[in-house]
């Protein structure tokens, strides 16, 4: 009755003032066809699949007047599919069809509804061999590769001022032979959180090619063998030779066998921080999504406290920690703490910690959690801290995790009583992950 009401009547008086509309797949094509936007320029597509893009692309009395002549900016957030490469293989079948309809498109972004749905395209892949525009100015996207960040780079985009990417494998096999000049990159923010560079070299070479870059964000970590990455080495390999750079922002971990070094820009506008210690001062990082927790002195109770203040928007938490903690208040005393709140976690992974986090993040008089997040455990500490399956005070929290990872050398047994503490949840063995 309202969406009825919203495109008989609603659009249809202002048709004329719309420049920008954000549409779910389901009520896309009513929405389009609803009136004539003249002005229309900007698209933004939520949970959309390949099946609901072709249809759309389809339509012709949308795809000529609209996405051929109209569309300059195009944001895609795709649906999520239980399968990753399903979904990664719907994506590109979706990018594959995309530039040749829309001819004008400017910026292009792709996007996800949450950080654990990212889809990250390998242009290896033969369905996205006409990932190429020559008039797209602006990309955000992100990879699997080194590489694919500079296949994106070998001149298919040759007016592309803008790339935001994101990479997962930093290493360069060679395969991308590209070493032309890029003078039209104005702004390059890249990160790459999940595996360390051991060659600053591959970095400093890239950066070199963009002469004219006014804007950079780089957030990344190496292994170093000789000297951590600090400030000087900042002024001296990047910021003397870039004249024309007046904005950069950073996050950059350097760790050698002798210990490690974090260099940051403040306030951050990174999506990770990995690697935090006790020695973490605290803060307000809004922008990170993914954080992982390491040291080899034991977390307290206090210090997750930090944590959780210090990222408002946390999808992703990693803790690895083997030490015991010192200061572990007694059942009795559980009333008193301050309760954890982590209302954005999708994913917690503690396969590698002492009994006492296990119970610090399942406990409900200490922790709570959202509904709906994968845990990653080992089986024979789940065992341990929940009594076998009957303890109360981790009932609830265990009551909210969809997607339950069980990891360990230990015979699994799956049995009753684990699946009705674990009422939701889709349970995998290790050797299905």
């Amino acid at each position: 009755m309202i969406h009825d009401r919203f495109c008989l009547q609603i659009l249809p008086s202002i048709h004329d003032k719309i420049e920008c509309l954000a549409l779910e797949s389901s009520s896309m094509k009513s929405v389009l066809h609803a009136s004539h936007y003249a002005n229309l320029h900007c698209l933004a597509l939520h949970n959309v699949d390949e099946e609901s893009f072709r249809s759309l692309l389809a339509d012709r009395n949308l795809s000529v007047p609209i996405f051929m002549n109209q569309i300059t900016i195009l944001i895609l957030a795709c649906s999520p599919i239980e399968n990753y490469f399903q979904m990664l293989s719907s994506v590109a079948k979706i990018f594959e069809c995309l530039f040749p309809m829309f001819m004008k498109l400017k910026y292009l972004i792709l996007h996800e509804s949450s950080y654990k749905n990212c889809v990250r395209l390998n242009f290896d892949d033969p369905l996205i061999l006409n990932f190429r525009s020559s008039t797209l100015l602006y990309l955000d996207i992100k990879v699997q590769s080194y590489d694919d960040c500079l296949y994106l780079l070998d001149g298919r985009f040759n007016q592309l001022h803008t790339l935001i990417i994101d990479v997962v494998n930093p290493i360069n096999t060679g395969a991308v032979d590209n070493q032309d000049h890029l003078p039209n990159i104005k702004y390059f923010s890249f990160s790459c959180n999940i595996m360390r560079f051991y060659d600053d070299e591959i970095i400093l070479s890239l950066l070199s090619r963009m002469s004219n870059l006014e804007r950079l964000n780089l957030y990344i970590m190496f292994n170093c063998e000789t000297t951590f990455i600090d400030g000087n080495y900042l002024k001296k390999n990047i910021l003397n030779s870039m004249t024309k750079l007046n904005e950069f922002h950073f996050s950059i971990t350097s760790q050698s066998k002798k210990g490690l070094c974090h260099i940051y820009s403040y306030p951050s506008k990174m999506i990770y921080y990995s690697d935090i210690t006790n020695q973490f001062p605290g803060g307000l990082y809004e922008y990170v999504r993914q954080v992982s927790l390491f040291d080899e002195k034991p977390f307290e109770h206090e210090f997750f406290l930090r944590i959780q203040k210090s990222f408002p928007l946390l999808e992703i938490l990693c803790v690895k920690n083997k030490k015991p903690q010192s200061r572990k208040q007694s059942n009795d005393n559980q009333q008193y703490l301050s309760l954890i709140q982590f209302s954005s976690l999708s994913e917690l992974r503690l396969d590698d910690v002492h009994d006492d986090y296990i119970e610090e993040f399942l406990f409900h008089t200490k922790t709570y959690l959202a509904k709906n997040v994968n845990l990653f455990i080992e089986y024979e500490s789940l065992e341990r801290i929940t009594h076998d399956f009957t303890r109360e005070c981790t009932r609830i929290n265990c009551a909210k995790v969809v997607k339950l990872y069980l990891c360990g050398n230990g015979k699994l047994k799956c049995g009753n009583f684990l699946r009705k503490y674990f009422p939701i949840a889709n349970i995998i063995s290790p050797r299905r992950y």
